[in-house]
């Protein structure tokens, strides 16, 4: 079967690929191979948000290898800026961990988890050791001072160099999570570096899992409001429409431009 040409999609000052699941799983392993600090990271309506408004993000895309789509709404926009962009190029890591985690069982991977609460992080790392025995997996919680130089963050970077992962998964939320990566990825040995969000949380099962035909329709995001109401309002009911302006003065500007 003939490979397909991997496809970068850029909009909004953004850019992202069109990455199948299978074809994200396989950049992974690539980047397990090539041991280079490889960034694989995703975008979304939040991140397109963040992106617009925080420096600290837009300088940590510069650094990424590649971001696979992690939102229905990221994909109709493609398509309204001319993109053949299917919904099975939505790929979230409610999707993509249990594959993800499989693949590293299989192969005897190492992975470093960082992120979560103390009590999700015990239970999302009991939980990956007897469901995936094949992994060799070391975690901690996201509640340190993430100070580059200062004596928490510094023994943290020491304790993965030492472990030496294959993956280090960092689930802190957005934009922390990028903001960490980004100070700290140049001192850390790894082959892929992936910004996970709540990817352990689902795991533990500390979050609710949304109902995965509800990802399929684009209404994941009102499980996941109902469910955490007071961290996601924002998120959800007031970002949207920000990213509304950004769609109309670029469509504006676009009209506006020289034929």
């Amino acid at each position: 079967m003939e490979e397909r040409a991997q496809s970068t999609i850029s909009l909004l000052d953004i850019q992202f690929n069109d990455y199948t699941l299978p074809e994200l799983l396989a950049a992974v392993r690539e980047g397990v191979g090539a041991r280079d600090r490889r960034i694989i990271a995703n975008h979304n309506l939040h991140s397109l948000f963040l992106f617009h408004r925080n420096l600290r993000l837009r300088e940590f895309y510069r650094l990424v290898h590649s971001s696979h789509i992690d939102g229905m709404p990221l994909v109709w926009i493609a398509r309204k800026y001319g993109y053949d962009v299917s919904r099975d190029r939505r790929i979230t890591y409610v999707d993509f961990s249990p594959p993800l985690l499989e693949m590293a069982n299989q192969e005897h991977w190492r992975i470093f988890y960082i992120g979560s609460r103390p009590e999700a992080c015990v239970a999302g790392t009991e939980a990956v050791r007897v469901r995936y025995p094949g992994i060799k997996w070391e975690a901690t919680n996201g509640y340190f001072d993430m100070t580059r130089t200062g004596a928490a963050n510094q023994d943290l970077v020491r304790r993965i160099r030492k472990f030496a992962p294959d993956i280090l998964m960092v689930g802190m939320g957005m934009p922390r999570q990028e903001q960490w990566i980004a100070e700290n990825h140049a001192d850390i040995e790894v082959g892929v570096i992936l910004p996970c969000g709540a990817a352990i949380d689902y795991i533990a099962g500390a979050v609710p899992t949304p109902p995965r035909w509800a990802g399929r329709m684009g209404l994941e995001w009102l499980f996941r409001l109902f469910a955490e109401p007071r961290r996601l309002a924002s998120r959800y009911l007031i970002e949207p429409w920000y990213v509304i302006g950004l769609l109309l003065r670029d469509r504006l500007k676009r009209v506006a431009a020289p034929k």
